[in-house]
């Protein structure tokens, strides 16, 4: 997660006293907890009220975060299908067969998709999830291994799921132009600790698909298990190779590929907290599961981190796959591409911009040079109506930024490079974001676990850093001026970046 515009304001101000976040206007009228109900309508008003700052879902000029296929009728039958099921309890399967019945339709149709209609699989409430179940298998199928080995661009939820189950991260890095993972970096990094390799299928910050047959390869080669990130092209390279891209080998059918992740409210275009996680082989699946017999209470066995859960995300995954069906999504596969063919054109053409890596899905990275500094293009196109994601610096590859295109970017995508251009143009006329000399290196020398969140709230308010606005969806200006906080951002070492963004997340929730 980066500081995104809707979410904190930076600007020159005088250093501060800290101000307590004030709470939303409707939350000043009406009490936490009132003495008597209140009806519907005034409770979709309130909602309505406090949505007034959120981006935009729906309409293509987000470029992340959410998903369009421009077809109302699709997201209605989805949205329907999830109020139908929303208090289905997904604990007990043998309580309520209906969700087991649709959980093996999703989980058959995205098998047979990926290239093994026998494959076992879980669905989940998202990709971290669907990680951390395929890092708790590899871990529980061999006991003492304990390393996960994993390109630099893998997504943080392996991160995360190792933190969690007590195992350790081998990073290696990724080809300087092609930006896939280095297959030599791979055979020296495994050996006999390694439960684990992962690959992605793109990966999500330059959109390019690993070597996933010579890495799988290397896995079994050498006992290992190996996990396909699939999360965001799972359900969208075998369209898009349908619609005539090159898309890769990735899926189940390649040997040595053991597990593959896939998220359907990404291009599946489902509602979101829907994923499954596939396995090649049956006995694997079960290394996921959780059950305990230890207590005098219900039987407790869990397919997913989750206990009680409900069915509404996998009836609204159900009602979307059934809504499109194969040419629905072939139709979106195909708009996709054209799409991120004119955009990958379109960029290349602008002075000062480039595209990182060769896109093998939909996912653009943009860089910047020649004076234009992205996370002050950033903010220009935020000014425009259009959000960009800023993508801060790593292990040699440069701070850009990332639009993912979806079903609906092809209506717009003349638009987008319009203001892209334009963007760009106020971006070098400005110059680069002006971050206060020495400020990185002091923020880096700060003792942050001895700070209070209003002590920190405070120090941030001193460099110009709302975090009062951040509550309410951006301050007065609703936006944009995030040019400097990213660039001090991106100036920290990444422990240091963590540190900031876990006490900014504190700060805004009090």
């Amino acid at each position: 997660m980066i500081f995104s515009p809707s979410s904190i304001v930076a600007r020159p101000a005088p250093p501060a006293p800290h101000v307590a976040p004030s709470p939303h206007p409707s939350q000043k009228e009406t009490p936490l907890l009132p003495d008597h109900g209140r009806t519907a309508d005034d409770l979709l008003a309130e909602l309505t009220a406090l949505k007034a700052a959120d981006l935009p879902v729906r309409g293509g000029r987000v470029t992340a975060y959410v998903y369009d296929t421009g077809r109302p009728g699709v997201h209605e039958a989805a949205h329907r299908a999830y109020a139908e099921m929303l208090e289905v309890n997904m604990l007990d399967p043998t309580a309520f067969p209906s969700m087991v019945a649709l959980e093996k339709r999703v989980i058959g149709a995205a098998a047979e998709l990926l290239g093994r209609p026998d494959a076992a699989g879980i669905f989940t409430s998202g990709g971290t999830e669907s990680i951390m179940l395929a890092v708790k298998a590899a871990r529980d199928a061999r006991p003492g291994a304990t390393r996960v080995v994993l390109p630099v661009t893998a997504h943080p939820a392996f991160h995360k799921a190792a933190h969690y189950l007590g195992m350790e991260i081998v990073p290696v890095p990724v080809d300087p132009d092609t930006f896939q993972a280095s297959v030599p970096a791979v055979e020296a990094a495994v050996d006999d600790r390694t439960a684990l390799v992962v690959v992605s299928a793109p990966s999500y910050p330059q959109g390019v698909v690993d070597p996933v047959e010579r890495i799988a390869a290397v896995a079994a080669s050498r006992g290992a298990l190996c996990h396909v990130d699939a999360c965001v092209g799972g359900w969208l390279l075998p369209w898009l190779r349908e619609a005539g891209a090159e898309v890769p080998p990735f899926d189940l059918s390649v040997p040595g590929v053991t597990s593959l992740s896939c998220d359907l409210h990404k291009y599946g275009y489902a509602p979101k907290g829907a994923s499954v996680l596939l396995f090649a082989d049956p006995a694997l699946r079960r290394h996921a599961y959780f059950a305990s017999g230890a207590w005098p209470g219900y039987t407790v066995i869990n397919a997913t981190v989750q206990s009680s859960r409900s069915a509404g995300p996998l009836a609204g995954a159900w009602a979307t796959m059934q809504s499109l069906g194969r040419e629905g999504y072939r139709e979106l596969g195909r708009a996709t591409l054209e799409a991120t063919r004119r955009l990958v054109l379109g960029v290349g053409a602008i002075p000062g911009l480039r595209v990182l890596g060769r896109p093998e899905a939909a996912l653009v990275a943009i860089a910047g040079s020649a004076g234009v500094d992205v996370f002050v293009l950033a903010d220009e196109a935020r000014r425009r109506g259009w959000f960009l994601q800023p993508q801060l610096s790593y292990a040699g590859i440069p701070a850009n930024l990332h639009i993912t295109v979806t079903g609906v970017t092809l209506a717009g995508v003349d638009a987008m490079l319009q203001v892209i251009a334009e963007s760009a143009e106020a971006a070098r006329a400005n110059g680069p974001a002006k971050v206060p000399d020495g400020l990185p290196e002091l923020i880096a020398s700060l003792d942050l676990d001895a700070l209070d969140d209003a002590t920190f709230a405070e120090l941030a308010s001193s460099v110009g850093i709302d975090l009062a606005g951040a509550a309410q969806g951006g301050g007065e200006t609703g936006g944009g001026g995030m040019a400097a906080v990213n660039a001090v951002l991106d100036a920290l070492p990444a422990p240091t970046r963590e540190a900031i963004l876990v006490r900014f997340l504190s700060v805004l929730y009090g």
